[in-house]
């Protein structure tokens, strides 16, 4: 989500009032250093690799985009485990996910500018006839202004810039009179009406058809949108101006970010993340780089290269200015209070940020931006992708990873900077990992837990629109690409737009309206583009020295970007008490609790209460540690409050023509073997009869030596497991008997015994919910012999598919994936208002230490029905913490890591079949016709690679 560029070579100053032309063509442009500088240390890759690895991209996007083709359109987007399309309306509700869909072929539209970047200039001329033909912007259906802004109207524009493009060229397009334009200016008209507030913020919502405010409309009672989606609109409102010569999308526009903008807290100069769209107010008010903010600061930047308005710039300059002086503790990125900004908001940073480097990049700070690069690609060596969401001593604390594109981004641009090879092995990481990890028969499928390699039945349309293009981009010669994309800047869903607009029908007013800039470094306002002397001071090794102290940041120490802790350890005082390290019985911290002015009160019922009063702290310091401790422990006191989640078990298919690439999330049970302790179990699956599993099996010879598949109902889960085990099988799988039920929607549970002794179960039993349980039995419909692995976690497949002919993507070099950590309880940051956390008195009660509350189980609701007799656990004490130091490393004095709890946290995923004809009616295709390319992809890359296999 950044600018593109590279190449250049610039040095010399560019006046502030220079014409833009000029300063598009150059300053700009060149923020990006010379992709010909080399830092030494990596090995330089060979022409010949980068293409084997380019072609391999058009390749995976291939099989992307043939299989949306293929199976989902003209649906929104293609559910890859299920091979259909996603349909608004025709699914249960995602929630606010699904506020990007909205009957409009969005993966197509989002794709159009990728299918010329990637050379398929055929494909991109069918591709807009099929936008013109099929696509209705006319719907009755409650879309995001944000997501339709980025996505939609910037993916109309794209198209329509490249269409023209290629129009001028003479081949391709000839046909092409401005018709993607007319349907961008027709969507612009609809999301007008969303800026009708007293503010100018637009409401975060608007029906396609009705408007806002309307009965029809479903919409408009919302009073709240985040810092983001107002901010990030003027690249496209701006551009459709510059395109049609209607002024009004500029300037509504310009308008929001002129609110944004006098709106910031004045002291810190940051912006929260939620605000009031009527009163300015601001809602939530912790403010960083991640998701809520991140793309409002990318587009004050890129507004001024596009636009060549100097306060864009100004506003930028000083809203970095407080990002370095507040939020960033190389190499991390921490959340802060926008009142208290020496206060941390959050012990945990999302993946969104990962975009920040890449803006530094253009912004020409290249230090920090290979800080956290650096920082951000050890965690994706951890955990194979970048969860999202993960702590300041990087374990996972979301545990989803949907194919975000914002590490390539950064990526790309860190390589078109430094020229370093070792940018182009990042690379070939991120397609290995892709490729292992991802790929399924009908496209690739997002994360739903990075620990245990389990897939969520989502292929997001910026997986086309931005991954595919950074990763050609990284590989790609100048020569392979046919137009010049320095011509061009990336939105944030990475469409192009010419910045030859930036000088077509200025009929806005350039007016600077930004002021109070004294407290600032001159520096901020450079306005000469960085050359190579200011990016690598006479020193070749510059990045691989910046990159060299964070190669075992997450695995070998503590993270050292906390700059205050740094500090205080260089000064030989001790680092302050943190909550997760607390123990009651420990003299020392009471010691310290009292100087912070934190009162320990013991409760009769066995708990401990903690009281803060600022005004009896030792030192204003020592009132500001303490607020940061009782924020802390709120944090950790609702963890221990929150229904423990339990980590999930797999079951991987292993059989052709699956090959261990389908993997569905389990629950355990009580009883019978336990996974996480003892090796997986492999084998063929069978249906037991009775399929209730409730009375001796009357097929035990189909069962036997195999693992049985049993409906969950009229008896107990441990009377069915005895059953099966009699009958000679293996393992057991319990299907869920609600039709439709699935982990995404429902969450998991623990299989509980009957109340008896079930020492005698000694087979592994798992749980699956309908909707997992019915991708194997429409395997076995298919397919007689289905194969499949009980595991704590998704396995290597290489593993899996050894003496196999498969392709080399499947089985790669890559080692096997490490052991992490298991989930526990979510960390529910938000739950306590910075109002709360820092006011001068707080409380806070906590389990005491001695005596250890019970948390139950987030059970199934039909758990504990009398018609259905299965049953769900409790955890027993000795399963669960009870305090924030039990079951975890301290950190003692000396820098010693500790762990934090981590929770699997899921979003909502649903199944619905759609028809690849323009109509939304119902298809059905089955398994073996779905997986026939497959087979035929599995020739092509033995051919392809067979020197890799």
């Amino acid at each position: 989500m950044s600018e593109a560029g590279g190449g250049r070579v610039c040095g010399s100053p560019v006046p502030s009032r220079a014409p833009w032309s000029l300063v598009a063509a150059t300053a700009a442009l060149c923020l990006v250093a010379a992709s010909s500088v080399w830092t030494a240390g990596a090995e330089p890759m060979s022409r010949e690799e980068k293409q084997k690895l380019g072609t391999q991209v058009l390749e995976m996007f291939d099989h992307a985009y043939g299989n949306y083709m293929e199976h989902a359109y003209p649906a929104d987007e293609l559910m890859p485990l299920t091979c259909r399309g996603r349909v608004r309306g025709q699914e249960p509700s995602r929630g606010d996910v699904d506020d990007a869909l909205g009957k409009f072929s969005l993966t197509l539209i989002d794709s159009l500018d990728t299918l010329v970047v990637l050379n398929k200039t055929k494909e991109f001329e069918d591709a807009v006839k099929k936008v013109l033909r099929d696509v209705n912007l006319d719907n009755d259906v409650v879309v995001s202004v944000f997501e339709t802004n980025i996505r939609v109207l910037g993916g109309l524009l794209g198209g329509h810039s490249l269409a023209i493009m290629l129009k001028e060229k003479g081949e391709y397009m000839q046909w092409y009179t401005d018709e993607l334009l007319q349907m961008a200016k027709q969507l612009g008209y609809k999301l007008l009406p969303a800026f009708n507030t007293t503010s100018g913020l637009p409401y975060p919502r608007i029906n396609l058809k009705f408007g806002i405010r309307k009965p029809e409309a479903r919409t408009g009672t919302e009073t709240d949108t985040c810092t983001a989606c107002a901010g990030t609109l003027i690249l496209e409102f701006a551009a459709l101006s510059r395109f049609t010569g209607a002024t009004i999308f500029e300037e509504y526009a310009r308008k929001a970010l002129d609110f944004l903008w006098e709106k910031r807290q004045r002291s810190s100069n940051l912006v929260g993340v939620t605000i009031n769209i009527h009163t300015g107010d601001w809602v939530r008010k912790d403010s960083g780089v991640g998701a809520g903010i991140d793309s409002y600061y990318e587009y004050l930047l890129k507004a001024y290269v596009l636009l060549g308005d100097d306060s864009f710039l100004e506003r930028f300059n000083t809203h970095y200015d407080a990002i370095m002086r507040y939020i960033s503790q190389p190499p991390l990125l921490l959340d802060v209070h926008i009142h208290k900004p020496m206060l941390n908001a959050r012990t945990w940073m999302d993946a969104l940020l990962a975009f920040f480097p890449g803006l530094q990049v253009l912004k020409g700070d290249i230090r920090p931006a290979i800080e956290t690069h650096e920082m951000l690609y050890q965690v994706i060596k951890k955990h194979n992708f970048l969860p999202e969401a993960f702590t300041t001593d990087f374990r996972v604390h979301w545990a989803q990873h949907p194919l975000r594109p914002e590490f390539a981004e950064s990526t790309y641009f860190l390589y078109k900077a430094t020229g370093d090879p070792y940018y182009l092995e990042v690379g070939k990481t991120l397609i290995e990992n892709l490729n292992k990890y991802a790929r399924v028969p009908c496209g690739f499928a997002a994360m739903k837990d990075v620990r245990t390699g389990s897939h969520e039945d989502r292929m997001d349309s910026f997986f086309l629109a931005e991954m595919f293009k950074y990763l050609y981009l990284l590989f790609a010669d100048k020569e392979d690409i046919i137009f010049d994309i320095e011509d061009y800047i990336f939105t944030t869903e990475a469409h192009l737009l010419p910045l030859w607009l930036s000088t077509t029908n200025q009929s806005i007013s350039k007016k600077n309206t930004t002021s109070e800039y004294t407290e600032l470094d001159d520096s901020n306002f450079d306005w000469t583009c960085p050359n190579t002397q200011i990016l690598f001071p006479n020193d070749p090794l510059y990045a691989q020295s910046i990159r060299e102290p964070l190669k075992n940041v997450v695995d070998k120490s503590c993270p050292r970007g906390i700059i205050r802790v740094e500090e205080s350890f260089r000064s030989g005082a001790k680092p302050p008490l943190r909550a997760r390290d607390f123990m009651a019985t420990n003299p020392e911290h009471l010691e310290i609790l009292k100087k912070m002015g934190v009162s320990l009160i013991h409760l009769k019922d066995g708990r401990v209460q903690l009281v803060q009063h600022a005004i009896q702290a030792a030192s204003s310091i020592d009132a500001e540690d303490g607020l940061r401790f009782m924020q802390e422990m709120i944090e950790l006191s609702s963890q221990q409050q929150k229904e423990q989640q339990l980590p999930p078990r797999a079951v991987q298919i292993v059989s052709h023509p699956f090959f261990g690439r389908v993997v569905l999330t389990a629950g355990p049970a009580q009883f019978g073997l336990d996974l996480s302790k003892h090796k997986e179990t492999r084998g063929f699956v069978a249906s037991s009869k009775p399929y209730n599993g409730c009375s001796e099996l009357t097929n035990p010879e189909a069962v036997m030596g195999k693992i049985a598949l049993i409906q969950r109902g009229q008896c107990m889960f441990a009377e069915k497991a005895r059953n099966i085990q009699n009958a000679g099988a293996i393992g057991g799988i319990v299907i869920d008997d609600n039709e439709g039920s699935s982990s995404d929607t429902a969450p998991l549970f623990q299989m509980a015994g009957d109340g008896k002794d079930t020492d005698d179960i000694r087979i592994p039993m798992l749980f699956l919910f309908s909707k997992e349980g019915s991708i194997i039995l429409d395997a076995i419909r298919e397919y007689e012999e289905v194969e499949v692995l009980l595991s704590d976690k998704a396995k290597d497949r290489a593993a899996i598919l050894k003496g196999k002919m498969i392709p080399s993507y499947i089985i790669n070099s890559n080692p096997e994936m490490e052991n992490e950590e298991q989930p526990s309880s979510e960390n529910d940051s938000q739950n306590q208002s910075a109002e709360q956390i820092t006011s001068s008195s707080q409380e806070v009660d906590l389990v005491d230490q001695e005596s250890p509350e019970e948390s139950s189980l987030n059970s199934h609701p039909e758990s504990l029905s009398p018609a259905d007799m299965d049953n769900a656990a409790s955890i027993s004490p000795s399963e669960q913490t009870s305090n924030p130091t039990e079951n975890h490393e301290t950190t003692n004095l000396d820098g010693e890591c500790t762990d934090l709890d981590n929770q699997l946290q899921e979003q909502s995923e649903t199944k619905e079949d759609s028809n690849p004809n323009v109509s939304w009616g119902k298809k059905v295709q089955p398994i073996d016709s779905i997986l026939a390319d497959w087979n035929e992809d599995i020739e092509a890359f033995e051919m392809m690679e067979k020197d890799e296999l």
